[in-house]
């Protein structure tokens, strides 16, 4: 692996943390809304990260220099899923999306859980973002030699 892969999968992780950041802010935005186009409370949404396999097969195309493929080591989000969590009933019977019981479903978001995940992805990005100009610093201290 060269300093260009190292730069490759940082950069993966950067992207794959700024959408995580953006999930989380989506949450915690909607952790009141009750109705939505699909119907029902908004549901909180998870992010899956995944790695590609690093198989024997994977590493040598890697390292071959195949562009279509994603290094082993670097993060993508698989997916983004649904919380199974079911919603949070309030009684509030003058609310216009309260049942005929008077109940309201509210979206089961956490807003200190919500933190801690924002919190987790900054750091991660920060880190990440650390990496890669830390890199970069290397790139440009061995250009200055080649130059001298």
């Amino acid at each position: 692996m060269n300093l260009f892969d190292s730069l490759t999968i940082s950069g993966s992780a950067l992207a794959a943390e700024r959408q995580r950041s953006e999930i989380v802010a989506a949450n915690m935005a909607n952790a009141e809304t009750t109705h939505t186009e699909a119907g029902g409370p908004y549901r909180r949404k998870e992010v899956v990260f995944q790695s590609p396999d690093p198989s024997g097969f994977r590493l040598a195309l890697a390292g071959a220099g195949n562009l279509n493929m994603p290094l082993p080591g670097s993060v993508q989000i698989s997916q983004v899923i649904d919380d199974p969590t079911p919603p949070i009933m309030r009684y509030e019977p003058n609310h216009p999306d309260a049942n005929k019981d008077g109940y309201v479903a509210y979206p089961a978001i956490n807003p200190v859980m919500e933190m801690v995940d924002l919190m987790s992805s900054v750091r991660s990005y920060q880190l990440n973002a650390s990496a890669v100009q830390a890199a970069k610093q290397m790139i440009q201290q061995s250009i200055d030699i080649l130059k001298s």
